[in-house]
């Protein structure tokens, strides 16, 4: 691990500035929490908090520009060459009442009973940038070295105090690429109840941090384990025993997880990944066939599971629309005897904006199946290439791609707006997406009226 004047080193200037502030006013300034556990791992610092001796209105006499953003708690943003840092006054909590936050803060002027109340030893590590000294008197490096989530002092109390905990003791497991400390797993499940209290936004907010993991399936398997799932997502454990079909090598909750570490992607992608079979255990294998395409009961049961989950987690609407519809198609039965009109069909009803995605998805589906799937890549490749040369080409795809629009067939053919003009659009699609050649204003307005003709 890098030394302590290596660490100091690493700290910006105005981080630095901000202690030279501190330190000619008689006070001391540590940098603290992830950032130090960050620069202990040699890895980028996204925010960089600072905690001091001083209180809250020495803190704004010393400093020109400050934010009261958390007074009331001790804490201060101060801006520094036009950066804002956030500021606090070392503390001792109260009690917990709401499971989130403390109750009242007693200011404190020693580092190691500020660190005390943190959560993980490896966060409860700071730095004093100017003498380059390191507090870390719960043996933050050693855990971090180690690979080892430790709870602070006894994990009950940490995570009665504030539910959240847990689920970020699980999201440090693929975060940090670690693993929990016994007793602090042990605790999980005896303190699920303050755990309730945990606002959907946030829970949202951990699963998403847990999918900008190398393999979050760790932090599942953890949620899993200890009950953290049978409250955010009891769907989830459905899935677990659950048999797949003989392509598979796994249950479908292993499937899952393989499957979410397989796909390279973003957060939004990933949870796609880790939803896209969630509908299984309540269907049966398949439904119905149309013309070119087999459609899965659980493609459409998980759709419908997903809107419903992500809903409840406070997921935004794109991010729900998002997830849904990759999960609604992310099953492709396609093979070489398709027809060009049957690729164009297809590209239409997933929608050219949702193809990126869905082979990654796809991709990743596969690979997750504990088997060799060679041949299976190989034909997705295929699909892949006609349906880049499809929107190479620029045929038309979608109503508003045509060469005609409702305007022209209410000015030429004296329709109305309604139901008739919509079907007869959609009409004027099939034949275009069945020969691309059609899409010309005479012929699309000759094929309306054929259509609109008595008998």
């Amino acid at each position: 691990m890098p030394t302590g004047a290596e660490l100091a080193d690493a700290v910006p200037e105005p981080a630095r500035e901000i202690c030279r502030v501190l330190a000619r006013a008689g006070k001391r300034g540590w940098v603290v929490g992830g950032c130090v556990r960050d620069l202990l791992r040699g890895r980028p610092v996204a925010d960089w908090d600072i905690c001091t001796d001083a209180l809250p209105h020495e803190l704004q006499r010393l400093f020109p520009r400050t934010i009261p953003t958390g007074i009331e708690h001790g804490t201060v943003t101060v801006l520094m060459n036009r950066q804002p840092f956030e500021v606090t006054t070392l503390r001792g909590e109260g009690a917990y009442g709401d499971g989130r936050r403390p109750g009242s803060v007693t200011f404190l002027t020693d580092i190691d009973a500020d660190l005390a109340r943190r959560d993980f030893t490896v966060n409860a590590i700071a730095l004093d940038p100017l003498t380059a000294a390191l507090a870390d008197p719960f043996d933050g490096q050693g855990d971090l070295a180690r690979g080892v989530i430790r709870a602070v002092g006894e994990p009950r109390a940490r995570f009665s105090e504030d539910g959240l905990r847990v689920l970020r003791a699980a999201r440090f497991v693929s975060t940090l690429e670690g693993t929990l400390d016994p007793a602090t797993e042990a605790a999980i499940g005896e303190t699920l109840g303050t755990f309730r209290k945990v606002s959907p936004e946030r829970v949202r907010d951990e699963w998403m941090k847990t999918m900008k993991a190398r393999a979050p399936s760790a932090s599942f398997e953890v949620m899993r384990r200890t009950g953290i799932l049978s409250v955010t997502c009891p769907e989830l454990l459905e899935s677990v025993g659950h048999e797949q079909n003989r392509w598979h090598a796994f249950d479908v909750w292993g499937h899952a997880m393989s499957c979410l570490d397989a796909c390279e992607g973003g957060p939004v992608l990933r949870l796609a990944a880790l939803l896209h079979d969630i509908g299984k255990p309540r269907t049966r294998a398949f439904s119905d066939k149309t013309q070119d395409y087999t459609f899965f009961d659980h493609e459409r049961v998980g759709a419908r599971m997903c809107d419903a989950i992500l809903g409840r987690l406070r997921f935004s609407n794109d991010e729900r629309q998002r997830v849904v519809e990759l999960v609604k198609h992310h099953l492709i039965c396609y093979d070489d005897s398709w027809s060009d009109a049957a690729v164009r069909r297809w590209i239409r009803r997933v929608g050219q904006e949702l193809t990126g995605d869905l082979w990654a998805l796809a991709r990743a589906d596969a690979q997750a199946k504990g088997r060799p799937v060679d041949e299976e890549l190989a034909t997705l490749e295929r699909l892949v290439g006609r349906v880049e040369g499809v929107l190479a080409a620029g045929q038309a795809l979608t109503v508003r791609a045509l060469a005609v629009d409702g305007h022209d067939l209410m000015r030429e053919l004296g329709m109305r707006p309604g139901r008739q003009l919509g079907e007869t659009l959609e009409a004027l699609l099939q034949a275009v997406l069945d020969d691309p050649t059609a899409n010309e204003r005479e012929r699309l307005l000759a094929l309306a009226r054929a259509r609109l003709a008595p008998g």
